[in-house]
C-alpha cells in the first residue's frame, strides 16, 4: 500500500524522538531593538509599491486636474489640505503596518533548556511549531510567507507586505480607514468637477486637454470606487474582529474560544493602546496598553484532554511536548 506524504509526516511526528526538543537550534543572541522588521516577499513588495503609486496618482489628479485650475481658491485650499492630510496619514499607517513586528514568536526557542525553564507540572503541555521550532503561545499561528509564528494572527495581507497581528492591527485598521476616506473624498470631488466642466468650457476647467482630463478623471473614479468598497469591507471586518476578540483565522476555523474574551469597547482600547484619545487616530503613536504575554512565553494547558486534542489536529502541523 502506498503511503501518502501526509501519513508519512504524521507517522514521523508520533515517533518519540521527534517530540524531543533537542534538535532545535537556539535563537541568535542578538538584540532585535535595532533590527527593522521587513518581509522580503516579491509579491508583497510589488503590492506595497502599487499601493503607494495609486495614492500618488490620486493626489496628482486631485491637485493638477481638479484643484489648481479651479478659480475658487478657498475650495481648492480646503480640499487640498484635507485630501493631502488624509493621504499622508494613510501612507504613514501603511508604513507602520508594514514595518512593525506583528507579534512574531522567537524562532528556535523550543530548546530543552527553555522548556525546562518553564517549570511545567506533570500533565501540562506546550505547543511547538515544527516549521520554525518555536514554542507557540495560545492563539498563535504560523505564517508561510513571514516564516514565523505570529501572536493573534488575523491574516497575511500582501498590500502591507506583512501579517496583521497583535502588534500592528491598529495601524492596519487606520490604513483601511484613511484609504476609504480619501477614496470617498476623491469620488465627491470628481462628481463636482464633472458638473463644473459641463457648465463651463472644458478647456478652462483643467490644465490638460478635454480627452486627457476625462480619461484621468474616469481612471481616478474607478480606482476610488474600487478601493472604497474594498477598504470599507476590510475596516468593518477588522473592527468586528476586535470587538468580538476573534481573529480571521479563528473565525474561519470556527474555533471555540478557550481564552477570556475582551470584547466591545474594552477590546478597542486594548487594540488601540488605552483610553480613547486623538492618539487612536495617529499612526505615529505607539501602543501603550498592556497586552498579552511577551513573545516566547508559552501558554500551558494543564490537562491530558488538551494533549489528545492537539494530536488529533496534526493537519495544522502542530504537536505537543508533554512533561510526564
Amino acid at each position: 500500500m502506498m503511503i501518502s506524504p501526509v501519513h508519512r509526516f504524521r507517522d514521523i511526528e508520533r515517533k518519540p524522538e521527534y517530540l524531543q526538543p533537542d534538535k532545535c537550534i537556539p535563537p541568535p543572541t542578538r538584540s532585535s531593538s535595532g533590527t527593522m522588521w521587513f518581509i522580503r516577499d516579491g509579491c508583497g513588495i510589488a503590492c506595497a509599491v502599487v499601493t503607494w503609486f495609486l495614492v500618488f496618482y490620486a493626489d496628482f489628479v486631485v491637485l493638477l486636474v481638479m484643484l489648481i485650475p479651479s478659480r475658487d481658491y478657498i475650495y481648492s485650499a480646503i480640499n487640498g489640505v484635507v485630501f493631502n492630510t488624509l493621504a499622508f496619514l494613510a501612507l504613514a499607517s501603511h508604513m507602520r503596518a508594514m514595518l512593525t513586528d506583528p507579534g512574531a514568536v522567537p524562532k528556535g526557542n523550543a530548546t530543552k533548556e527553555f522548556i525546562e525553564s518553564l517549570q511545567l507540572k506533570p500533565g501540562q503541555v506546550v505547543y511547538k511549531c515544527p516549521k520554525c521550532c518555536s514554542i507557540k503561545p495560545d492563539r498563535a499561528h504560523h505564517c508561510s510567507v513571514c516564516k514565523r509564528c505570529i501572536r493573534k494572527m488575523d491574516h497575511h495581507c500582501p498590500w502591507v507586505n506583512n501579517c496583521v497581528g497583535e502588534n500592528n492591527q491598529k495601524y492596519f485598521v487606520l490604513f483601511t480607514m484613511y484609504i476609504a476616506l480619501i477614496s470617498l473624498h476623491a469620488l465627491i470631488m470628481v462628481g463636482f468637477h464633472f458638473l463644473y466642466c459641463f457648465e463651463e468650457d472644458w478647456t478652462k476647467c483643467s490644465s490638460f486637454s478635454p480627452p486627457t482630463t476625462v480619461i484621468l478623471l474616469i481612471l481616478l473614479c474607478f480606482e476610488a470606487l474600487l478601493f472604497l468598497i474594498f477598504t470599507s469591507v476590510m475596516f468593518g471586518t477588522q473592527v468586528h474582529s476586535i470587538c468580538t476578540d476573534e481573529t480571521g483565522i479563528e473565525r474561519l476555523k470556527k474555533q471555540e474560544p478557550t481564552w477570556e474574551r475582551v470584547v466591545g469597547w474594552e477590546g478597542m482600547k486594548l487594540a488601540f493602546g488605552g483610553e480613547f484619545s486623538l492618539r487612536w487616530l495617529s499612526p505615529c503613536s505607539d501602543l501603550s496598553c498592556e497586552k498579552a504575554p511577551p513573545s516566547g512565553t508559552a501558554t500551558v494547558a494543564p490537562s491530558e484532554r488538551v494533549a489528545q486534542e492537539a494530536f488529533e489536529q496534526l493537519s495544522d502541523h502542530e504537536f505537543v511536548v508533554q512533561v510526564c
